[in-house]
């Protein structure tokens, strides 16, 4: 397996350095960090278009905005954008939901290519990707985001850093660091990064990260009302007492470390560079309590490691059909161990990814621009222990895509295609009961869209896309038991591709003072697949079966700003985020509504901004969901309210920053719809934040 992306590799390297990096100094008003040439611009779009004209929902976080939001989990950082909610299985692993869909409808990706982590897998295995060391977020919603694959159905989260550097630092060496901390866990947190001008076009990097939390602090009890209840009515007293707990969530502390160092080579043709990174992260697992008087809750912890080698490589030719050719690639060895209460090891996962891409950017033709492209990923998972659920497994992808859009001026259109062929092998294995299996896909998809100019800074756009994905490996192969989901997960082998029909309207203005966005979708899926309990139970765990029907998906999204006054040096601004998703699975036996889809949701903040002082207040109110699947319970609305003052003594142009933020002031009882864990483990009660940026 290691052979085709070896060639892989060879093949892109080779194309890329056949054009020569010219030796000649970084334009100038390109400062350290800078990845585009202003915030507009979505470097995860490929072709650079701006927000305001791609064709489905973007969000982006980068400056202040990613320092308020910023958190010890890439789903948490961004679980106040539109459309975007987490899986929040405790404080250290949440991953984000996009559009109601989560796990393998979503890549989360390090600059453009995978986290190399098992946390599509299962909700309680964390994203191995630091938000601490993020330059910049990208959040690409619907079709645009298919480029990075078919398993991004649901949309692709683009974590941008500055490990393998695209800049020289102008003062010749260039360090960032800040400290954090937050009183709901008692978290500190602390990080550094160094670059450094060996020469005018040669630069290394280094960074450093570490974080400690204790046990999260809630707001409330432990256990929904439904729960509690339920063990108040229980005749065991040991059950009675879980009614009770309240406060803080048991097994939730954590000890995280990063450090990662990396060099380029960056021309006004182009770059050439690579990073080497090593993570360390134990955490705890939240106790989902029993309400059996013969079932012990177990309290897992988490030992994770990973190191990783990146590369990437761009050339910018001065002229002829291409723009740009880039080359990324990634490896990485992953490995955890589940640990119980005793302190032995119940279950390893070992895993290596490999995923390579190339991309050719066309020059711009009239208005024509475009990228054709290649990638390559390789996965493989072994788990070893009593409770292993998954064969030992490969997978491997192939895909080949393009992107072309025509802009007219008052008329941009976009077409987009993707080939992809799939290849997922299992072992034989006779403590799951399974034979071998080899299972070969091929999935097709495409996009089509344009958007109007119908006034002055308004465009009207619609797309549709055709969507085939492969089931993956754990889709296909799991049987057995999950002590972190408290599971006994059962796939099917015979899966066939699933298939979706989609279409997306957006509109998007701007103005002297404001900005808005909206984008209304629907989405139709034959073979979709969806995990669902039985109600039976195996090896002590509820059985959870994986399976295929039809489904529906809708909602809509709209976010906004407005500048309301002008009071000296302040701009008195108002935003707000709304979002909606409604899905329902079309079975034979009657419809039902698709498993853990986030509930309505309104977000609103008033904002007074200066040059060295920002003021902010917000309110996020979430309605109680109440449309639930099978064997779910409902999940009750609440109301959030949060504050955040940051301070820069010097002014923006300099990279020093104080901020001090409450959230969650009233020590709300809040619960996501979207977790597993809802009914065990609520979100962080009242947190108060302070945090330290500096630059020099």
């Amino acid at each position: 397996m290691f052979r085709p992306f070896a060639s892989y590799l060879a093949l892109s390297v080779g194309l890329v350095a056949a054009v020569p990096l010219s030796a000649q100094t970084v334009p100038e008003g390109r400062q350290h960090g800078d990845h585009s040439d202003g915030d507009d611009i979505v470097i995860t779009a490929i072709i650079g278009h701006s927000q305001q004209d791609i064709l489905s929902g973007t969000s982006v976080l980068t400056s202040t905005e990613l320092a308020r939001e910023v958190r010890p989990t890439i789903g948490e950082t961004l679980s106040r954008q539109a459309g975007v909610s987490a899986t929040s299985f405790g404080p250290n692993a949440s991953r984000p939901v996009l559009r109601g869909f989560q796990g393998e409808r979503i890549r989360v990706l390090a600059d453009g290519i995978g986290s190399f982590d098992v946390s599509n897998t299962s909700v309680d295995h964390a994203v191995v990707i630091n938000p601490l060391t993020a330059d910049r977020i990208e959040v690409l919603r619907g079709p645009a985001s298919l480029l990075f694959g078919s398993s991004a159905i649901g949309g692709v989260v683009n974590v941008i850093d500055s490990r393998i550097p695209r800049s020289v630092p102008d003062e010749g060496l260039h360090v960032d660091g800040t400290a954090t901390y937050g009183s709901a866990a008692n978290e500190r947190s602390a990080g550094a990064r160094l670059d450094a001008a060996l020469s005018d076009k040669f630069v290394v990097h280094f960074d450093g990260t570490y974080s400690k939390t204790g046990d999260l602090h809630v707001g409330g009890y432990l256990l929904s009302p439904a729960l509690r209840a339920q063990a108040e009515a229980s005749p065991d007293a040991d059950i009675q007492e879980l009614a009770d707990l309240k406060g803080t969530l048991p097994n939730s502390g954590s000890r995280m470390w990063e450090v990662a160092g990396g060099a380029a080579l960056v021309t006004g043709n182009g770059n050439l560079g690579f990073s080497v990174s090593r993570m360390g992260n134990l955490y705890g697992v939240p106790v989902r309590f029993s309400l059996d008087p013969a079932v012990e809750a177990e309290q897992v912890r988490i030992d994770m490691h990973q190191t990783r080698v990146d590369m990437r490589a761009e050339i910018n030719p001065s002229s002829g059909f291409l723009e740009a050719i880039r080359f990324r690639g990634g490896y990485a060895d992953y490995k955890h161990q589940e640990i119980d209460d005793t302190g032995a090891v119940a279950t390893t996962f070992l895993h290596d990814g490999w995923e390579g891409r190339m991309e050719l950017v066309q020059r711009d033709h009239g208005g024509w621009k475009g990228a054709i492209g290649s990638q390559f990923v390789l996965r493989k998972l072994n788990i070893i222990g009593d409770e292993k659920f998954l064969p030992k497994s490969t997978a491997s992808q192939f895909g080949l895509f393009t992107v072309q859009s025509l802009d007219l001026g008052h008329l941009r259109a976009e077409a987009g295609g993707r080939i992809e062929r799939t290849h997922a092998t299992a072992a034989e294995d006779a403590t799951l009961g399974n034979p071998n299996y080899d299972r070969n896909f091929t999935a097709v998809s495409g996009s089509l869209g344009a958007a109007y100019e119908v006034a002055s800074g308004w465009r009207l756009g619609l797309n549709a896309s055709y969507t085939q994905r492969a089931p993956s490996a754990e889709e296909l192969f799991s049987n057995g038991p999950h002590a972190g989901t408290q599971a006994f997960e059962v796939g099917n082998p015979d899966f066939q591709k699933e298939v979706s029909k989609g279409l997306e309207m957006t509109l998007r203005g701007k103005g002297s003072g404001f900005n808005l966005s909206a984008s209304v979708y629907h989405s139709w899926f034959n073979n979709f697949i969806y995990e669902q309990p039985d109600g039976s139970i195996e090896d002590g765990l509820p059985v959870f079966n994986i399976l295929q029907d039809k489904a529906r998906y809708y909602g809509a999204e709209i976010e906004g700003s407005v500048t309301l006054a002008q009071m000296g040096d302040f701009a008195l601004n108002f935003d707000a985020v709304g979002d909606f998703t409604h899905a329902t699975i079309l079975r034979a036996g009657g419809n039902q509504a698709a498993p853990r889809i986030p509930a309505l949701r309104l977000l609103g903040g008033l904002e007074a901004k200066s040059e060295k002082l920002d003021i902010r207040a917000e309110t996020e109110w979430v309605d109680g969901q109440n449309r639930v699947a099978p064997f779910e319970t409902t999940t009750k609305g609440y109301t959030m309210v949060n504050t955040s003052v940051a301070l820069r003594p010097w002014g923006r142009d300099r990279d020093v920053s104080l901020m001090v933020s409450a959230n969650n002031i009233f020590d709300v009882n809040a619960r996501r719809h979207a977790s597993f864990l809802k009914d065990y483990a609520p979100l962080a009660g009242r947190d108060v934040r302070v945090s330290l940026r500096f630059g020099f």
